[in-house]
């Protein structure tokens, strides 16, 4: 397993996988997932390869093969986009292509803010206009991890992500902390900053995004998808996302 150590001790496990040559891609996963269940296990290890393209994908501390601190401290924005951008100095890797999904999609949208040299496209997936609404309190998902029976768990989105939890054998104190972290935002004047080619795309059943367009229509030349039928768990692995994905690398959402 190739490892690192960022800055402030957290190990953290990664895949650097096909030719150096090009414009690697850079994936990042989600709460409760990791780089085998978000991205290999879901057929887009498969799918960069069969295009010949480098990809980078990295456990975002607290999942996976990372470090898992049980402080809410050691999950501040900062420190996890310190990983990511880290992790490309670790490789020699001046930018990268970067899709980030769910919570992950929030901190590609963090490293096009802070670290905008670094990206060239930017994929925001299963996030939308509820992006822009003040973050929900985490205390709630915190309770949801740490819940002795997830039977116990009344909300139904809660329990699917503890049972994914339990499923992936994550530690649910790691990610009770990341939880319980103070949530940061974005407001729509935040986004005028984001130089990077967007695209933003999420399934019309997903709850938890909200409608893509009216995230893209605050961010300059932002593309919106919306994929029939897929909700927020279901489209990572869709064939219609990957090749929404890469028409979009490809150029060819420039032509619709």
């Amino acid at each position: 397993m190739p490892e690192y150590t960022a800055a402030d001790g957290v190990v953290i496990a990664y895949d650097d996988i096909g030719p150096p040559d090009g414009a690697p891609f850079l994936l990042i996963h989600g709460f409760v997932s990791n780089r085998q269940e978000g991205w290999k296990r879901t057929g887009w290890y498969a799918a960069l390869a069969q295009r010949g393209q480098r990809l980078i994908a990295l456990d975002l501390r607290g999942h996976g093969e990372s470090g898992k601190p049980h402080d809410p401290a050691a999950y501040d924005r900062d420190l996890m986009l310190g990983d990511i951008v880290g992790l490309l100095d670790h490789l020699g890797v001046e930018w990268a292509n970067v899709f980030g999904y769910s919570m992950g999609a929030r901190l590609a949208l963090a490293m096009a803010l802070q670290a905008h040299e670094r990206v060239g496209y930017l994929v925001l997936g299963g996030v939308g206009g509820r992006l822009l609404e003040p973050p929900p309190p985490g205390d709630i998902t915190a309770e949801a991890m740490e819940a002795d029976d997830p039977a116990a768990i009344a909300e139904p989105l809660l329990r699917s992500f503890r049972q994914f939890a339990d499923e992936q054998g994550e530690d649910r104190l790691a990610l009770a902390a990341l939880a319980r972290t103070p949530p940061r935002g974005f407001t729509a004047d935040d986004l005028l900053a984001v130089r990077a080619p967007t695209l933003i795309v999420a399934g019309t059943r997903d709850e938890l995004a909200g409608d893509p367009q009216a995230l893209a229509d605050v961010i300059r030349g932002a593309k919106a998808v919306t994929l029939a039928g897929c909700d927020h768990f279901n489209a990572i692995p869709h064939g219609l996302l990957k090749a929404t994905v890469f028409d979009f690398l490809d150029g060819y959402l420039d032509e619709m």
